[in-house]
């Protein structure tokens, strides 16, 4: 393993083309969330693809936020943040959070209902599911926070709706019972279990 990781270190740094990279990932589809953080005319929130489960234990969350955004240095300054996971239907609050029509901080919230959380941050009341973090650490590279989240509270939709993903430019709305044509279900370890 040891030769693997010398040769790497010693190979040129490839000249790759940022809005290369950009196009590529538009070809990666992802689950759609506003971020939010902060109380009352202190709140602030965007729109991201960039928010992952960590690990289950200890419940952690990974959401990635630009340091230049109005929402990263709330977050910092309260420590927390919350994830609202939408579904179809919600595009309009995905772009509102996106900063189209350019609305920002407390009047991105105008035209939903929100849950204070535990934490004090703010939760869509209609997401697909709501998590609520305390931040726990911070890894700062280039023009991004990778932030991890240590969950201190979880509030499921009780209406099953399809999700709203981001890829090629647009969001789609995704339901977990529909595969594509020629795409199969995928099976987990346990489907084949015999007890």
């Amino acid at each position: 393993m040891g030769g693997v990781m010398a040769a790497a270190a010693l190979a040129p740094e490839p000249a790759i083309d940022g809005e290369l990279l950009k196009q590529a990932m538009r070809r990666l589809v992802g689950g759609v969330v506003v971020i939010t953080a902060g109380t009352g005319e202190d709140r602030v929130g965007l729109t991201a693809t960039s928010a992952v489960s960590l690990s289950v234990d200890p419940p952690t969350m990974l959401v990635c936020v630009n340091r230049a955004s109005s929402t990263w240095p709330v977050i910092a300054r309260r420590r927390h943040f919350c994830v609202s996971i939408l579904g179809a239907g919600q595009q309009a609050t995905a772009e509102r959070f996106a900063g189209i029509g350019g609305l920002r901080g407390a009047a991105r919230y105008r035209g939903a209902d929100w849950t204070i959380m535990e934490s004090g941050a703010s939760g869509l009341t209609e997401a697909q599911a709501i998590v609520d973090c305390a931040l726990e650490d911070v890894i700062e590279r280039h023009s991004h926070a990778i932030l991890l989240g240590a969950v201190r509270a979880v509030r499921l939709n009780r209406m099953e709706r399809p999700s709203l993903a981001y890829g090629g430019g647009r969001f789609i709305g995704i339901s977990p019972d529909k595969a594509a044509p020629g795409i199969g279900r995928i099976h987990s370890a346990t489907d084949n279990k015999t007890d």
